[in-house]
């Protein structure tokens, strides 16, 4: 089945993310991930430490996510003003880092990729009906459960049996709140806009 125009955005959004992460792989690393020193200076940094990737394992997790989320979204037909907010999202799931000053790199789609899920679900949650609608709960609610069980709280990076890398917890959290309210704001304001067509 072909996806309505929406949700193709969606996946189409999911594609660029991972294109952009298999583009710079071998881009000096430096130069794009996540300094919050630098950040101000070097706003480009705010988008490129989603492409910064620290091992092909680190990769080749992010890309299998691109498709998981793309998957997700569509299957959620998710509207155009969801993928905004997963775009708006993007970056402040870097900014918020900076609450961590003592992380001194991330690099990653992880982050980014919690966005996307949390919008996606909270769109779900906001919208649908019935069955939909309780898959919306049960992803917000999983979601929250692993993020609470990566314990974020024991430090900006930990070291996971099975990763060559060091994960960044805090990351996850960043995503996933600055999904939520992303996504919050534009179901907001597409349902005044509703409302006011309405009326």
């Amino acid at each position: 089945m072909i996806p309505s125009p929406a949700p193709r955005a969606w996946a189409l959004c999911s594609l660029g993310f991972a294109l952009a992460a298999l583009l710079l792989w071998t881009a000096p690393r430096d130069m794009l991930d996540w300094q919050a020193p630098l950040a101000m200076a070097q706003a480009w940094r705010f988008w490129t430490a989603a492409f910064v990737h620290w091992s092909a394992q680190h990769l080749l997790a992010n890309l299998l996510g691109c498709a998981a989320v793309a998957a997700f979204g569509v299957a959620a037909q998710v509207p155009r003003h969801v993928t905004w907010a997963w775009l708006v999202a993007w970056p402040l799931s870097h900014a918020a880092l900076a609450l961590a000053p003592q992380l001194q790199h991330y690099g990653g789609l992880s982050g980014v990729l919690h966005a996307g899920v949390a919008a996606a679900a909270l769109h779900l949650v906001w919208r649908a009906a019935g069955r939909r609608r309780s898959i919306g709960w049960a992803v917000l609610t999983g979601l929250s459960i692993k993020l609470l069980l990566e314990r974020p709280w024991q430090g900006p990076t930990q070291f996971v049996p099975g990763w060559d890398i060091a994960l960044a917890p805090l990351a996850h959290v960043t995503g996933a709140v600055s999904g939520l309210l992303c996504g919050a704001v534009a179901q907001l304001v597409t349902s005044r806009r509703t409302q006011r067509a309405v009326a």
